[in-house]
């Protein structure tokens, strides 16, 4: 299987792949071997891996766990993070929101309405509020209105227990972890495994954040060069929805970033902050995608991107994205690849049944065709299972 390193720096001289056997760097960094042709994963020829053992490479496509395992276990919890690293996943992912008194906690939202039990709480029913977050108003409870020691006494539930029941067997078994325990849980697994963890890490709605004197992006530097994360060789990648909090932490981690893009029409909140103009409809051209390449390694669009939809769900002609992108040394770790039919493309839904889980298997080896470098899984198990039929096949 074709290895993916990375350091941080990028091949400007690297072209489109043609017909899934041309050559390009990815990142700067070798990608050894046997399987790149079969994979249709161009690498750079005649290199072998600089990753001591494979302790810097990520095998492609990689299988980022998305928020975990959160198809099993209540989201952003070291259960669900946990179970992701022992079903294999080659790396796992965590969004970051901070807390009132200034720590980074893993959370996908900071509205925990939905993720933790607080709404059990009496003590803190008189927090509970409406605000305007990127646009968009949201009545719940926030996580900037509380310290951490009070975060600490709640529990994470189930995100969507309606599609996913069985996971409501966990609801109330873990706390909201802070980034910094995560740190040190990869660290414990690190040394137990004998090769390091790999993490992708979000920054959420960093300008929203910035605005009420909670800047994300200093405290998860000063957590990264703690642990050493910040060095060009680390197994960390770094991902926003906002251009700018990746420029910013571009002067001080050397790391892989990523842009995070969402559907063509819409506008990154820092953009609409800053009165840019320009949609994701924009950054996806060679034009943005070269401006993108200049702080970033890689970029993390919808599904969407890569293949669109019809009015029935059902999967159209791929985009030229994935080439583009290619062909502007940047790498693609798309999302969300999810079991359940409700979130499967029309044509691979199973039954009538809504929550049941249809053929996701058909649905990767789709997506894995366009030749994209990676993908978000809920079920990192299913997605390792998928690419190893991709290779297989090819």
């Amino acid at each position: 299987m074709a290895k993916q390193g990375f350091d941080g720096e990028q091949d400007r001289g690297a072209g489109p792949r043609q017909g899934g056997t041309g050559r390009r760097a990815l990142l700067g960094a070798a990608v050894a071997g046997a399987g790149a042709a079969v994979l249709g994963v161009p690498s750079v020829a005649g290199a072998a891996s600089r990753d001591r053992g494979g302790a810097h490479a990520l095998p492609v496509p990689t299988v980022v766990g998305h928020r975990g395992s959160s198809g099993y276990r209540p989201e952003h919890t070291l259960g669900s993070y946990q179970l992701a690293l022992d079903l294999g996943a080659d790396v796992v992912e965590q969004d970051l929101v901070p807390t009132k008194d200034g720590h980074l906690v893993c959370r996908h939202e900071n509205d925990i309405t939905a993720t933790t039990d607080v709404a059990q709480h009496p003590e803190f029913a008189g927090r509970k509020t409406t605000k305007s977050i990127d646009g968009v108003q949201l009545t719940g409870w926030f996580t900037e209105d509380f310290t951490l020691a009070e975060l600490k006494t709640l529990r994470a539930i189930e995100r969507i227990p309606g599609n996913r029941q069985h996971n409501t067997l966990y609801n109330g078994r873990w706390e909201i972890p802070t980034f910094e325990e995560v740190l040190d849980w990869a660290e414990r697994e690190g040394r137990r495994r004998g090769r390091p963890v790999w993490l992708h890490t979000e920054t959420k709605h960093p300008t929203y954040f910035r605005g009420l004197g909670l800047g994300l992006e200093e405290p998860l530097v000063r957590l990264l060069r703690k642990y050493g994360r910040h060095r060009k060789n680390a197994p960390q990648f770094l991902q926003s929805f906002e251009p700018s909090s990746i420029q910013r932490l571009a002067k001080q981690v050397a790391g892989p970033r990523v842009v995070l893009l969402s559907t063509a029409d819409s506008r990154p909140w820092d953009f609409v902050e800053s009165g840019d103009p320009r949609t994701v409809a924009d950054l996806i051209t060679p034009k943005g995608l070269k401006w993108m390449a200049g702080f970033a390694q890689g970029i993390g669009p919808t599904l969407d991107l890569v293949i669109p939809k019809d009015a029935a769900g059902k999967l159209t002609e791929p985009t030229t994205l994935v080439r583009d992108a290619h062909a502007a040394g940047l790498i693609l770790h798309p999302y969300t690849m999810r079991n359940e039919n409700t979130f499967l493309p029309a044509d691979f839904r199973r039954g009538s049944d809504p929550n049941a889980y249809g053929d996701a298997f058909g649905a990767f080896q789709v997506y894995f065709a366009t030749g994209i470098d990676g993908i978000f899984s809920d079920n990192p198990d299913t997605a390792l299972l998928a690419r190893e039929d991709f290779v297989n096949k090819g």
